[in-house]
């Protein structure tokens, strides 16, 4: 199937543009609405830093008070004291500049997230018919916690070092100005080397993220087939195909991890290397009587701030540029077009009238192969209409427009008369129910799962639903009846039982139009008969389109098309087209005579 995008492209950092600044800044509109807290846990971020550079003023000057000129403003006491005040302010400061943040970031980041799924949930069926569930997984869960990341800890630890940076390089200028043209001298070659090395490991950090993107597609892919990969005794296969990822993957994060050590030892050896040639020039400004012990232990400190600053700001840089990518990745889905589903309003029950009037259609991923050509067909409502053909012949498509998973390229769709485009797409959708092939339940109780065809509903309701999809005896048979967890995609249920829960779920929803897609073909005899006379109660007083192979279940309808090469080309009861030599419906029915 097509993709516009897989998932190892978006694992890519994005280069820091100002369109890709543009993008961030517009998810801080989720910040902005925890502003005063926001603003609050900022002043205090800012108040925080401010402190910390009154830190090596006051350690100077206790130093100072115990040398042998001792300082006339502070003494030993007061200097001290001083210092314990400020830790204590900046304590408390960082206390609340934390939790405050913390609690914005997350509420914020609850909100993106809810805001993410929800465009997810309203998007169109050809959306997803183009990305895999691991790629969007990822966007949900990756993407927005890297954005979590940054707002709790990338931005406020970069608005910190900036502070720092700024503040430092002031003071150490008005400590010393000899000093601190020599510290910094030492800046450039230190900042030169971050930017190569940096640019090297965020290579190879890209690198190692595609080839464990590539890895978790593998893992992801091969527990959705378990079955499968079972059923081939293909495990060593898996097994295989996993370590040669993960072997990728750990050849790419050590080939990282040893520009990052060469680049930690130059930062060991140039970062000290500053500070003995600081202490080196300050000790001949301290012999020479230019500067006390105090104002270069002043001078040491503001030093060790700026260049932890500096240090600092390689990695930062990394990190904001894979905030950016997530954020272009997360803004790219907030952006895609929604369904026109509507508001969650009372709608007018159909009478069930279908027709399908020169439609044509083709896939938007291949929009070169027709499926369906002028085609027409009708059910009055209440009537039960039969869809049979080949495989490939259309019949699927023709239930994904009538349920508007898509829309015609051309002719019309009509639901009691009116143009079903025309018809608010959730009012429309209210009146149907489909019953598949394969049904899928989610992972919670039997009840749960027959109660998603009308939210809210009583037990009682639920029950009766049940005994009239011939369901409720298997379920009271069971410890904890409705209760009973179906596990996942309902695999602790027989086939038969999980068609049965939904044809619950579809009597409960009440439709005036039913689908029923190859409902009975995966089914033994028993469960078969069953399961048709559920159906049969289902569809009484409804109209139904009906998707079958076998006759059993395509003989009672009033009208059966059938379909082939997107066009309509045979109509009529089961008995007319039987009787009908060389017809196309006539020899369907003959071949499954054969192979039964």
């Amino acid at each position: 199937m097509a993709r516009t995008r897989s998932l190892e492209t978006n694992a890519v950092p994005a280069k820091l543009t100002r369109a890709g600044l543009r993008e961030a800044l517009r998810l801080f509109a989720y910040l902005l609405r925890y502003r005063w807290r926001f603003l609050g846990a900022m002043s205090a971020l800012f108040a925080t830093s401010l402190l910390g550079l009154t830190f090596p003023f006051l350690a100077g000057r206790l130093i100072d008070a115990a040398g042998p000129n001792p300082s006339e403003t502070l003494d030993i006491n007061t200097a001290a004291g001083l210092l314990f005040v400020v830790l204590a302010f900046r304590a408390a400061l960082s206390f609340v500049q934390t939790y405050w943040l913390a609690q914005v970031g997350e509420r914020s980041l609850a909100d993106l997230r809810q805001d993410t799924y929800s465009r997810l949930l309203h998007l169109p069926l050809g959306f997803f018919a183009q990305r895999r569930v691991g790629e969007l997984s990822s966007r949900v869960a990756t993407d927005l916690s890297q954005i979590q990341d940054a707002l709790t800890s990338a931005i406020p630890t970069l608005l910190r070092q900036v502070v720092m940076l700024s503040g430092g390089v002031v003071l150490i200028a008005l400590t010393s100005g000899k000093l601190t043209l020599v510290m910094l001298a030492c800046v450039p070659p230190m900042v030169a080397a971050a930017a190569v090395f940096g640019r090297a490991v965020r290579k190879l950090s890209r690198d190692a993220q595609d080839k464990l993107a590539a890895a978790n597609v593998v893992v992801e892919e091969t527990l959705q087939g378990i079955a499968g990969v079972k059923a081939y005794t293909n495990e060593p296969f898996e097994e295989a195909r996993y370590r040669t990822g993960i072997e990728g993957v750990v050849a790419a994060v050590l080939k990282g991890a040893l520009y990052r050590g060469a680049f930690s030892a130059f930062v060991i050896f140039a970062l000290f290397g500053a500070v003995v040639l600081v202490l080196w020039y300050g000790a001949k400004l301290l012999k020479a009587g230019d500067l006390s012990i105090g104002e270069l232990t002043q001078f040491l400190f503001y030093t060790m701030y700026v260049g932890g600053a500096v240090g600092s700001f390689a990695e930062l840089y990394a990190q904001l540029q894979k905030t950016i990518g997530a954020t272009e990745r997360v803004r790219e889905l907030l952006r895609e077009q929604p369904e026109d589903a509507g508001p969650a309003v009372e709608s007018p029950r159909a009478a069930g009238d279908i027709a399908f009037v020169d439609v044509g259609f083709a896939y938007p991923s291949r929009a070169e192969v027709p499926v369906l050509a002028g085609l027409n067909l009708e059910a009055r409502a209440g009537e039960r209409i039969a869809l049979v053909g080949p495989s490939g012949a259309g019949k699927s498509t023709i239930v994904s427009l009538l349920l508007r998973f898509y829309e015609p390229d051309s002719g019309r769709i009509l639901i009691d008369g009116r143009n079903a485009r025309e018809m608010p797409l959730r009012g429309l959708r209210e009146n149907m129910a489909i019953v598949p092939q394969d049904v899928f339940l989610f992972g919670g109780s039997i009840g749960e799962n027959i109660a998603y065809g009308k939210p809210g509903a009583s037990q009682a309701e639920i029950e009766t639903a049940a005994k009239q999809a011939n369901a409720h005896d298997f379920i009271a048979s069971f410890p904890e009846g409705y209760a009973t967890l179906v596990g996942e995609r309902g695999v602790k249920l027989s086939g038969g039982q999980r068609q049965r829960v939904a044809i619950a779920r579809a009597i409960l929803r009440d439709p005036a139009i039913l689908i029923l897609d190859e409902a009975t073909s995966s089914l033994d005899s028993e469960s078969e008969h069953l399961v048709q006379l559920a159906l049969d109660a289902l569809m009484r007083g409804r109209t139904s389109v009906i998707i079958a192979h076998r006759l059993s279940t395509v003989r009672r309808a009033d009208r059966i098309y059938v379909i082939d090469d997107g066009r309509v080309i045979e109509t009529g009861t089961h008995e007319e087209l039987f009787a009908r030599e060389g017809g196309k419906y006539r020899t369907l029915v003959e071949l499954q005579f054969a192979r039964d």
